[in-house]
Order: C-alpha cells, then sequence, then structure tokens
C-alpha cells in the first residue's frame, strides 16, 4: 500500500523522468571512462545490472498495474548498481544486486518515492556481503597493468601495509604495496609535490569499480547536476568537507604521524567517496527534505565514512555510511522539519492581536 509522509512536502517543477535522465547524463563520462579502462567485462556487467533493474521494475509494475517504468527510476538504479560493481565479478552478481534494489529496497514500501534506503547502495551492499571475495578483487586499467589482475585498490592496500605495522603516507604504503603509478602523474609529483597516487585517483589511474575510478569526471558530473538544479550543493560539500576535516585532524593517528597530520586529497579521490557525495547521498527520497536536516544528514556520513575507512574492518565506508544516514533520515525530518507556510512564532502571534 502506497502511504503520504508527515508533512511538510517538497515541491518541484522538475519531473521526475527529466531528474533521472539529467542523472544518467551526468554518470556518463565517468562510466565511459570506466568502459575504456576495463573493456568489454565492464560493458557486461553494467549491461546485465540495468537489464535487470529495468526487467524487474516491469514485472513489479504488471503486478502492481503501475507504470514506474517509464520513469527511468529504474534504469538509474541499474547504472549505478552496474558502476558499484568491480568490473571481474561473475555477470549474476549485478544481476542479484539489481534485483534486490528494485525488488526489496524500492517495492516492498511501494515503489519510487517510498523507499527508504537508497536502493542501489542497499543492492551493493546485500551482494558485497554476500559475495565478498568476488567483490573485493579489481582490476587495473588495461593501460598500467603489469599482469592480469591487481587484487586490491589504494584503500585496501593501505589498510592491509597499516594492519600489519607498517606506518608512513599513503604513498609510502602503497609503493610498498606494489600498486603502480603513472608516468604522467610521477612528472606531476615531481613538479608540484603532489604524491602520483594523488594525480592518478584524481584522473582514473588505479584499480576499484567501474564507474567510482575517475574523481574528475564524477566531480564534472556533480556540478552539472548543481548547475541544472537537481541536486543543491549542501549535502555533497558539507560530507566531503566534513570527511576531509576528520582525515586531517585525526587520520594521521592511524598512519603514526599524529594529530592534525592527516591526508586530505588521496582519501577524498580515492573509493566509492565522489560516486557517493554526488550520485548517491543526493537521492531525494532518502535524504532529509529540509536544508538544516540535510546539513545535520551530510555531516553524519563525513563522520560515519572517516570511522569506517580509517577505523573499521573495511577499507572502503562510503555505502554503510549513506545507508545509516538513511536509516536516520525521517528521525532528521521528525525534529528538523521546514517552518509550514504562514507560521509565525507564538509570541509574535500574539502581538498581532
Amino acid at each position: 500500500m502506497r502511504s503520504v509522509t508527515v508533512s511538510p512536502h517538497v515541491h518541484d517543477s522538475m519531473r521526475t523522468d527529466k531528474a533521472m535522465i539529467y542523472v544518467i547524463i551526468a554518470l556518463l563520462p565517468a562510466l565511459v571512462f570506466g568502459f575504456a579502462a576495463f573493456g568489454i567485462r565492464a560493458v557486461l556487467v553494467v549491461a546485465a545490472s540495468v537489464a535487470s533493474s529495468v526487467l524487474t521494475e516491469y514485472l513489479l509494475n504488471k503486478i502492481s498495474k503501475e507504470h514506474t517504468i517509464r520513469d527511468f527510476s529504474a534504469i538509474l538504479t541499474g547504472v549505478l548498481v552496474g558502476m558499484n560493481m568491480s568490473p571481474l565479478v561473475p555477470l549474476y552478481i549485478p544481476v542479484i544486486a539489481s534485483v534486490f534494489a528494485i525488488a526489496v529496497s524500492k517495492w516492498t514500501f511501494g515503489g519510487l518515492g517510498n523507499n527508504w534506503i537508497n536502493p542501489a547502495l542497499s543492492g551493493r551492499v546485500f551482494v558485497f556481503f554476500s559475495f565478498t571475495s568476488q567483490m573485493s578483487t579489481f582490476s587495473l586499467p588495461f593501460w598500467m597493468k603489469s599482469d592480469a589482475v591487481s587484487s586490491a585498490t589504494p584503500l585496501s592496500s593501505i589498510k592491509t601495509m597499516l594492519s600489519s605495522g607498517t606506518v608512513g603516507s599513503s604513498g609510502a604504503l602503497l609503493s610498498q604495496s606494489g600498486i603502480p603509478s603513472t608516468d604522467f602523474a610521477q612528472k606531476v609529483a615531481e613538479a608540484t609535490g603532489i604524491s602520483a597516487y594523488t594525480v592518478d585517483a584524481f584522473l582514473g589511474n588505479m584499480a576499484g569499480c567501474i564507474g567510482e575510478v575517475s574523481a574528475l569526471l564524477l566531480l564534472a558530473g556533480g556540478i552539472f547536476l548543481i548547475v541544472k538544479k537537481v541536486i543543491t550543493w549542501h549535502i555533497p560539500v558539507i560530507y566531503l568537507s566534513s570527511f576531509a576535516i576528520l582525515s586531517w585532524v585525526f587520520g594521521g593517528t592511524v598512519s603514526g604521524n599524529g594529530l592534525f597530520c592527516g591526508e586530505i586529497l588521496l582519501p577524498l579521490f580515492s573509493g566509492g567517496l565522489m560516486l557517493g557525495a554526488f550520485f548517491m547521498a543526493t537521492d531525494w527520497v532518502t535524504t532529509p527534505t529540509s536544508i538544516k536536516g540535510q546539513v545535520v544528514f551530510a555531516l553524519g556520513c563525513g563522520f560515519f565514512t572517516f570511522l569506517i575507512r580509517y577505523f573499521g574492518s573495511l577499507p572502503e565506508g562510503v555505502s554503510l555510511a549513506i545507508l545509516l544516514m538513511n536509516i536516520v533520515t525521517p528521525t532528521i525530518d521528525r525534529y528538523i522539519r521546514p517552518k509550514r507556510f504562514g507560521y509565525v512564532k507564538e509570541k509574535k502571534a500574539k502581538e498581532a492581536k
């Protein structure tokens, strides 16, 4: 059964289908880059994900006699699930993730507009914990390969080195792990002092999920969405800023460098942070309605991402952080609401009489 939540409600002139198309367009540069970097396997993974999402949505539309298949939300969910996959996963994994995202996370509470957590992220987390080994094996972009497979992303390599008792900067730890860097990144590092690994992470020259490796293209896509007013700047900017500040202040304590000595750029550009901040944490349905609520939501995302990455057992915390804050969103909306139209404080109301 569909339900209407308590007021206030958001009214926006942009149709859902138009917004979905804009988000898909914004994702295309990073997606195409992933196809170029990882080849036909990446194309097949995303194709399987999108096809499974659309088919599941179609079948549920038939059962419920609704027509949400036309709003492009299932296609977007499939694209996001696919972009959150390693190019090396067996094709049944994105299929399972997409079916879970649509059938369980989206439709158990009535479909689009009623889901309580981000469907694509929930699908990714479900298959991560169900098929951890397959979800944790990655490939370098084809132009960087020294062998067939790199089993570790920069974040997981750093986590492994720190767990073994080795301390040092991220660049030093990655170098000791045998993670390669490009000649271009090394030249930039020599000229600017910025770590070659940071340059490669920004451009997309690293192992990772299909759609998360190029921070540059994801940033460009996020700016596009802000310009088109599909999203506002509050959640991504505050999310990234809070994570960066926490990393700078406390991140160095993990690597043996002390307070206020943590790195900022490499943690920002690595893993799924850019994809999560601009394309997952900004989901209209699962985020607070008020600006103040969105600030609290974004701060929570930044805090939990930092906590899981630096002090948890997992190398990445973006998906879990956003899902945790999705769960908290109804509580945030309950206590931090936009004032209703015509609202005046009690004291002013009495004076007006």
